[in-house]
């Protein structure tokens, strides 16, 4: 199988993943695979780039192709998404946060898919709004893992409750409890 129809094959799995909502998603830190482990802490320190403003690591993140936004017109090519996001990245757009909950290696052992909910808040008014993301992920020459395919179900309003819950949400390290 080719590279391109492999990852086409890994993004079409991506996007049929069935989006449950914050609190229904189990956390499943992966305990014992190196790879697992390492997405992990990449979807983290993806995450933290956001909530840092740090443009540079958002960036840094993305493959070079990467395409956001599959399930309609994608956004493809590094620039173009670090251009898309840059409200968000610096905070001015949208306040976002998020974290994984399940992190699945397949393939070669080179490419893997992460998925867990994500939170939203309107810097205007204050405003929750919740949803989940999916991610795929490719492990590069460099051995540096970069989103390849990235999007997420339309983010529904979140109540206190729901703010809460994502808050207690696991995000944990690798492999703790």
């Amino acid at each position: 199988m080719t590279q391109i129809r492999r990852i086409s094959c890994i993004a079409a799995l991506a996007l049929s993943w069935p989006l449950a909502s914050a609190a229904e998603a189990p956390s499943t830190a992966p305990a014992a695979d190196p790879a697992q482990c390492q997405v992990w802490q990449r979807e983290l320190s993806f995450a933290r780039s956001v909530a840092e403003h740090d443009a540079s690591a958002f960036a840094e993140h993305l493959h070079p192709r990467a395409a956001f936004g599959v399930e309609r017109q994608p956004s493809i090519g590094r620039e173009k998404i670090a251009e898309e996001w840059k409200g968000i990245v610096d905070g001015s757009a949208i306040k976002l946060e998020w974290y994984p909950d399940r992190v699945v290696v397949g393939g070669d052992g080179r490419t893997a898919f992460s998925t867990g909910p994500a939170l939203y808040q309107d810097p205007a008014t204050g405003k929750f709004r919740h949803g989940r993301f999916r991610s795929v992920w490719q492990q590069e020459a460099d051995g540096a893992w970069r989103v390849i395919f990235d999007d997420g179900n339309r983010p529904e309003p979140a109540d206190e409750a729901a703010v809460q819950a994502f808050r207690a949400g696991s995000g944990k390290a690798c492999g703790a409890a």
